[in-house]
């Protein structure tokens, strides 16, 4: 079977949102599908959030390699992100506390002590204010399919007031592949982490352990030498940011030969195994145990309001936020 290639682009930016603004009205919840070929995927306005991702094998068998809900209700209700755009500081940020120009900010604890994704799953569709939360820019999130193109059209924005910005599309969904392997010219370090999955402020290099994927490893082959799964970031580049689109890692799934190309712009990749599913359902009356599916999130370096050697994620007033992801599929 000829080989076909089938990509979409998801372009996140970050637009200011002044303090007090008031709440944003009821809005509906819906679907939209969006089609090229064999190629197709499902998101909706709820979250921004990615609900299915279906193409080819090798064969000619379609199949979605998304993790996700059967509805849109468990989207709402539910606390595991599938496929949602998380912000407006994703990851975690310690002790849910940061000082800014000598202003202690504090943010609503909903990991231990700490801010996952500054407290809000799926922010995007919150159609109102919650408290504890930044509320200085607005984002904007744009999705489409192309095939066989590689040109990346440029996007930006501005804000008018000091924050951190980094959101997060966690590999657009959480997706079915076995294998994976980081650029290894690009990904040569990492970020450990203490027992709360806070980095702890050093960069290791990966060659050798247990998270050395410079060339294409089973996600299990060395899963249980790690602390309950890989959930840390990965430096690209040496941790420069704004140096344009690069290709980050490569996933497989050997026995349907399907491949996803991660392209991004972002100084770090956060490499997470779906450690806290636990008897999740899911489509089709699926249940999603631990490790069922991995992710892939472009990035900021996490707590990096906290860490004066980590490039800064704050935006000023004036300065352009981007983060462009590209995710090229082929079977």
């Amino acid at each position: 079977m000829t080989t076909t290639r089938a990509l979409f682009v998801v372009v996140l930016v970050s637009l200011a949102l002044a303090i007090g603004c008031s709440a944003v009205p009821r809005k509906t919840a819906r679907i939209y599908e969006l089609k090229k070929g064999d190629f197709s995927m499902r998101v909706t306005n709820w979250g921004a959030t990615i609900l299915s991702v279906i193409l080819p094998d090798s064969k000619g068998n379609l199949a979605d390699v998304a993790l996700g809900y059967k509805g849109i209700g468990p989207y709402i209700n539910g606390t595991t992100n599938f496929g949602a755009l998380v912000g407006r500081v994703a990851n975690r940020i310690a002790g849910s506390r940061f000082v800014l120009n000598g202003t202690a900010h504090r943010l609503y604890p909903n990991d231990g002590k700490n801010s996952l994704h500054e407290a809000s799953a799926a922010f995007f569709g919150r159609f109102s204010r919650r408290p504890g939360r930044l509320r200085h820019i607005q984002p904007f999130w744009t999705i489409r399919i192309e095939r066989d193109h590689e040109s990346f059209p440029p996007e930006q924005s501005h804000a008018c007031e000091s924050g951190p910005a980094q959101l997060l599309e966690p590999c657009g969904p959480q997706v079915r592949f076995d294998s994976v392997q980081f650029r290894p010219d690009l990904c040569l370090v990492h970020h450990p982490v203490n027992d709360e999955l806070i980095p702890t402020g050093a960069i290791t290099p990966i060659a050798g352990t247990a998270f050395d994927f410079l060339e294409p490893e089973t996600v299990g082959s060395r899963i249980n030498e790690t602390k309950g799964g890989y959930d840390m970031n990965f430096v690209v580049d040496g941790g420069e940011k704004g140096v344009g689109l690069k290709k980050v890692a490569i996933v497989k799934d050997g026995k349907s030969g399907r491949r996803m190309e991660l392209w991004a712009n972002q100084p770090g990749v956060q490499f997470y195994t779906g450690n806290f599913l636990d008897h999740v359902e899911g489509k089709g009356g699926v249940i999603y145990e631990k490790h069922d599916g991995l992710c892939l999130e472009t990035q900021g370096f996490p707590d990096s309001v906290n860490h004066p050697n980590f490039p800064s994620q704050i935006v000023v007033p004036g300065e352009v936020y981007k983060h462009d992801m590209i995710f090229k599929f082929s079977f």
